[in-house]
């Protein structure tokens, strides 16, 4: 990695922005709506270098976007509950979650405004379907009914491992290699792909499990939830990397600005 401990005067660790839940939360005598991010999501941009910011849902304009991407240098859309139908045009299932509005207009924001600026950005599960919606794209609502089977999402809270075959020539590929096995815990999956967007992974029942916006650095969605492997860390990695490189051009700009 390019990244280092900045007491040694090496490049300063980039600062990594994670979307969170706003649900109903219990601790103690309190019982409140509260935002809150599973630590294994934080834990893995710091053990690949970087500095992990949480983004509570909050209202959003393109101005509060762009102040809080200000301060990032990588954007993380991470898990949560089901992306409003009404997004992509249809309908809900009837196992599809109660839509959570305020976190997807918040996530749409940040993801659009990102690509504009070409921040480096990585999405997880909902994060990748986030990214497929808002770029025109569309969601299987219930894989069971298209698969006919349960095997990405057992229920409980359980992890299930999957086969993924990757598409060489890919960001995925140059960090994962080829096929490998996966945490998944997801019952909605892309189905129409956004214009834009390639595959980059997929399952032997043709799951899509990876996409990419090859129109910026690293734009990089897996439907599967890499923070649940803890021993590998190198999607992180390679969005830490991406996110030094973006924090020193942006530090450089000025600087060339000047000189041209």
């Amino acid at each position: 990695m390019s990244v280092s401990d900045t007491s040694s005067g090496a490049v300063p660790r980039p600062v990594i922005g994670l979307t969170t839940y706003l649900e109903q939360s219990k601790t103690g005598v309190w019982d409140v709506p509260a935002s809150f991010l599973p630590k294994v999501y934080f834990e893995a941009v710091t053990a690949a270098g970087g500095i992990a910011v949480l983004l509570p849902p909050q209202p959003v304009d393109e101005g509060i976007a762009d102040r809080v991407l200000d301060s990032l240098d990588g954007l993380i859309i991470t898990g949560g509950k089901d992306v409003d139908p009404a997004r992509y045009g249809q309908e809900p299932h009837p196992l599809t979650d109660e839509p959570r509005r305020d976190r997807d207009t918040w996530e749409d924001a940040l993801l659009r405004r990102a690509i504009d600026r070409e921040l480096p950005f990585l999405g997880i599960c909902r994060g990748a379907q986030v990214l497929n919606v808002a770029l025109g794209g569309t969601l299987h609502q219930h894989l069971p009914d298209v698969i006919g089977q349960n095997g990405y999402q057992l229920g409980g809270g359980v992890f299930s491992a999957v086969d993924i075959a990757v598409t060489p020539d890919s960001t995925v590929h140059s960090l994962l290699g080829g096929g490998l096995s996966v945490p998944v815990y997801h019952h909605q999956a892309i189905d129409r792909v956004a214009e834009g967007l390639i595959v980059s992974a997929t399952t032997a029942d043709g799951v899509i499990e990876a996409v990419e916006l090859p129109s910026v650095p690293f734009g990089v969605a897996v439907q599967w939830h890499p923070e649940e492997a803890t021993d590998d860390i190198r999607l992180f990695a390679g969005l830490v990397d991406a996110a030094t490189t973006y924090a020193q051009d942006k530090t450089n700009a000025p600087n060339r600005k000047a000189r041209s």
